[in-house]
């Protein structure tokens, strides 16, 4: 099996477009949801206004160019094709660090942070602080391969990363990652002590709650992102982890579907004030859908639910933990939590008062500077 590291372009080609454009023209829309808000999940005026948009408006090959801006590649890792943008600081002695994105993200989510990360002293920042950035895609996702067996779950993909910054020379980095990212860097923090220095997470995918008493605050607050999650925000999840093959059929059909699968999601678990554009471009959340679609992957990428889901490993991280906590998380990181957890060793701990799930995408500025903050201490 070849370690060849291949350079690679985003070309999706004109085929795939005008089908994209003919269905978008032909979709059958449902009737209108008899409330008017998104309580029935996203609204029909909302989502037709953004495929017309999409259809006749969006610049896909301007975005693609957009994206080309950075250095793009592909290895074989564990008999599977990955996709990663390697993007290398110009400082001396910058920090190799590993990011991995989640569902219904993608690497689209951190093109605001990649450049002021691995080159801070173009947006004001210090050398100091400077990254070399490896941005993988997750196995089914986007560019990436689809795996045509079971077994690419948390772990496997973990250790798959690992093999990657081994291979690009890094004998020593960190790991940060939001949604399943936390999962695969919290996976990365156990499976290789040696080689990941620390990590940063803004979700604790696998922490319970413990509660002693009355609730704390921040423990109130995570035990109603719970419920709310349990009783309106799950069914996407107990699909893509039950019968992700059944939704597939659907999610690579229709790009309306596709795209109201998705953006719903950047409703729900935006800092947005009530609507996804309120914070977020529509030409970046279409960048985003577009991974999705253009790659037909709502099934392969829906399958890391059902390969993850009641099959993950739980083991204590004891290297350096960095936690970001941001306010409309669909469950923020309780600190009392995590430690009693698989979190012993949590020496940063940063409350923000703005900003949900996808933090990078979402607000950048105070990303970046957290990250900064945190991997100072292990230089």
């Amino acid at each position: 099996m070849s370690d060849a590291i291949n350079h690679f372009s985003i070309q999706v080609s004109d085929e795939v477009l005008d089908d994209l454009k003919t269905r978008l023209a032909n979709t059958r829309w449902p009737e209108a949801e008899p409330v008017d808000d998104w309580s029935q999940g996203a609204p029909l005026g909302w989502i037709q206004e953004v495929c017309e948009y999409w259809r006749n408006d969006y610049d896909w090959r301007a975005r693609e160019a957009a994206l080309n801006r950075f250095d793009h590649f592909t290895t074989n890792l564990d008999g599977l094709d990955f996709h990663f943008i390697h993007q290398r600081s110009p400082h001396e002695n910058a920090l190799p660090l590993v990011m991995t994105h989640g569902w219904p993200g993608s690497v689209v989510e951190f093109h605001k942070v990649i450049e002021p990360l691995v080159n801070p002293t173009k947006y004001g920042g210090d050398a100091s602080d400077a990254f070399h950035l490896i941005l993988p895609t997750l196995p089914g996702f986007g560019f990436s391969g689809k795996p045509t067996e079971t077994g690419w779950g948390v772990e496997r993909t973990a250790k798959a990363w690992s093999v990657l910054m081994a291979r690009l020379g890094y004998e020593r980095y960190v790991a940060q990652g939001g949604d399943w990212g936390s999962a695969v860097t919290t996976a990365l923090g156990w499976t290789d002590p040696e080689h990941c220095q620390a990590i940063h997470v803004t979700l604790a995918m696998g922490t319970r709650p413990k509660v002693d008493g009355e609730p704390t605050a921040s423990e109130q607050r995570a035990l109603d992102g719970m419920k709310h999650y349990n009783d309106w925000d799950s069914g996407y999840s107990k699909e893509q982890s039950t019968r992700p093959q059944t939704i597939g059929y659907a999610l690579n059909d229709s790009p309306s579907g596709q795209a109201a699968w998705i953006l719903e999601k950047f409703w729900a678990w935006t800092d947005c004030d009530g609507h996804p554009e309120n914070v977020l471009g529509r030409d970046e959340l279409l960048d985003n859908v577009m991974l999705y679609w253009a790659t037909a992957s709502g099934a392969s990428s829906a399958r890391i639910y059902w390969q993850s889901f009641r099959r993950a490993e739980q083991h204590p991280v004891t290297i350096p933990t960095g936690v970001a906590v941001y306010p409309k998380e669909i469950v923020p990181p309780v600190r009392k939590w995590m430690e009693a957890g698989n979190f012993p060793n949590i020496q940063h701990w940063a409350e923000f008062d703005k900003g949900g799930h996808f933090a990078a995408f979402e607000q950048p500025e105070t990303f970046i500077n957290d990250l900064r903050s945190f991997f100072r201490a292990v230089r």
